[in-house]
C-alpha cells in the first residue's frame, strides 16, 4: 500500500491538475488511498498558489466521478452487494441515517477525513436509489468544502499546513459538517416556506 501511495503522489505531482483528478477518481472508486487527495491538494497549492481553485475543483470533480461509479454499481447490485462488503450493523446504521437525514447523510460524511468509511455511504446511496443529481451535489458540497479549506491553509501556510490538518483535521471536519448541515437545513426551510407562500 505504501508503494501505491508513493506512486499516486508522484503521478499527481508530475501531472498537476489532471493527475490529481485521476488519483481522486481511483481513490473514490476502486482503490483506497487514505488522505492522498488531501496531501496532494496541500502540496500542489503550496507549489502554485495561483491555481488554488483549479486544484480544489479537480480534486472535487475526481471524487464525484469516482463516487458516481460506485453509486452506479451499488444501484444495480442492490442489497446483496452492500451486505457482502460491509457488516450488518454498519449497513443498518447507514440506511437509518438515509431515511432520517437524506442529503445530510451524504454531505456531512463526505466532508469527514479518513477513517470515515465513506464508500459505505456511497453504496447505501445507490441501494436507496437516492436521486443522482442530489447525490452528486451532496458530494460536491462536502468534498469541495473540505478541499477548499485545505487549499486555503496551504495558500497561507504552505506545506506546513499538513501538520495542522493532521493535528486538527477531525475537529475541523466536524465543524465543517455542522456548517454544511446548517446550510442544507436553511435551504430546505427556505424552499418549504416558498412553496407554502405560493399555495
Amino acid at each position: 500500500m505504501t508503494r501505491i501511495l508513493a506512486w499516486a503522489q508522484a503521478f499527481a505531482m508530475a501531472l498537476g491538475g489532471p493527475g490529481l483528478f485521476l488519483v481522486a477518481v481511483l481513490d473514490s472508486s476502486f482503490l483506497s488511498l487514505p488522505e492522498v487527495n488531501d496531501i496532494l491538494v496541500v502540496l500542489l497549492v503550496s507549489n502554485r498558489k495561483e491555481l488554488l481553485l483549479y486544484y480544489v475543483a479537480m480534486a472535487t470533480l475526481g471524487s464525484v466521478v469516482g463516487d458516481l461509479i460506485l453509486y452506479a454499481i451499488a444501484r444495480k447490485g442492490g442489497n446483496a452487494l452492500l451486505s457482502r462488503r460491509f457488516t450488518g450493523a454498519q449497513v443498518q446504521r447507514t440506511m437509518q441515517a438515509f431515511s432520517r437525514y437524506g442529503v445530510l447523510a451524504v454531505a456531512v460524511p463526505s466532508a469527514m477525513p479518513p477513517p470515515m468509511p465513506f464508500k459505505l455511504v456511497v453504496f447505501a446511496a445507490g441501494v436507496a436509489k437516492m436521486p443522482v443529481v442530489r447525490f452528486a451535489m451532496s458530494v460536491v458540497a462536502g468534498r469541495g468544502s473540505r478541499y477548499l479549506i485545505e487549499g486555503l491553509l496551504a495558500y497561507f501556510y504552505g506545506a506546513v499546513a499538513l501538520d495542522h490538518i493532521r493535528a486538527h483535521g477531525t475537529a475541523v471536519a466536524v465543524w465543517l459538517g455542522i456548517a454544511i448541515g446548517a446550510c442544507v437545513a436553511a435551504s430546505f426551510l427556505w424552499r418549504r416556506r416558498q412553496r407554502s407562500a405560493r399555495a
